[in-house]
């Protein structure tokens, strides 16, 4: 009995290109790289690979913000709200804080410090700021009547800035531009104008002759009243041209 004996080359993988040469490794002619043609012709930018965001991007600060206000829930009291992360972080660091411990209490204390003091300089600022426009513009109005100089009025009036030198505050009772200064003349002359109508309905009630329509009257006074109120909510005793 002959022992058939294996052919060594029997388990080798059939290397042999397909007829129409096609097949793994070997893909269609057409999309082949052609000898001497990079497959990237553009290749990489310079310095891509290190390429930082432009700073008008400010990529990280958009991220930060955008996380720092994202809504979470909390548990409170008996229930869950949503409030942004930052005041539930904050909100963490002062319960904290209060049931005694040191390092939140130093955190709490160090943040509260420096806001206050930012505000502080802030709120210094602009009330300084308020104090040098009123003082400049005093002096040049008064410049101006000296000398008999007609030219419109600065908006915001400076007799229009309050300010309490003992404590600092300052309060606007005037408009803050042009468009809004017309609108508050208007409001103004309506203001004159249901004035006269309020008067003029009062002395009809005190005519007798009149008595037939005296409830119409009252209701009528009790409207323009009513106006009248709401517009001096808006522009108070305000009465500049």
């Amino acid at each position: 009995m002959t022992r058939k004996t294996k052919d060594p080359t029997s388990d080798k993988p059939n290397t042999k290109a397909p007829p129409d040469g096609v097949g793994y490794g070997r893909p269609p002619s057409a999309h082949r790289f052609k000898p001497g043609q990079s497959g990237n012709p553009r290749g990489r930018p310079r310095g891509s690979h290190n390429k930082l965001p432009a700073l008008s991007e400010e990529r990280l600060k958009s991220l930060i913000l955008e996380e720092a206000y994202r809504n979470i829930k909390i548990t409170e009291g008996s229930g869950q709200v949503s409030i942004p992360m930052a005041k539930a972080v904050m909100r963490s660091i002062a319960v904290n804080a209060a049931k005694g411990q040191p390092r939140a209490q130093k955190l709490f204390t160090d943040l509260l410090t420096q806001t206050e003091k930012a505000n502080k300089a802030l709120y210094d600022e602009a009330t300084q700021t308020a104090i040098d426009y009123k003082i400049e513009w005093e002096e040049v109005l008064a410049a101006r009547k000296r000398f008999y100089i007609e030219a419109p009025d600065p908006i915001p009036h400076p007799d229009d800035i309050h300010i309490d030198y003992s404590t600092g505050v300052v309060t606007l009772q005037g408009p803050m531009d042009k468009k809004q200064k017309e609108k508050w003349q208007n409001l103004r002359k309506r203001s004159k104008a249901t004035q006269a109508e309020i008067k003029e309905l009062k002395a009809m009630l005190a005519d007798p002759n009149q008595k037939a329509i005296h409830p119409i009257i009252r209701t009528e006074i009790i409207r323009h009243e009513f106006n009248l109120q709401q517009i001096k909510d808006k522009i108070g005793d305000w009465d500049r041209k």
